[in-house]
């Protein structure tokens, strides 16, 4: 799976504040990923995130 450092992945489970959408920081053999609702930052396994993703939304934001 393509993605990069700045893009919108929407998951299957939402974050407890309710948020399902997360903006991806960090990219390697694990991501780092920051809810877009309330700003909590992740580390997940990559193997765990990319069975968990349903959508990628491509972002040109420099982070």
């Amino acid at each position: 799976m393509d993605i990069k450092v700045g893009d919108i992945i929407t998951v299957k489970k939402p974050h407890p504040c309710g948020s399902k959408e997360f903006l991806v920081l960090r990219v390697g053999m694990d991501f780092r990923i920051k809810c877009t609702k309330c700003g909590h930052e992740i580390m997940i396994v990559r193997k765990n995130i990319e069975r968990n993703i349903r959508n990628v939304r491509r972002n040109n934001v420099n982070v």
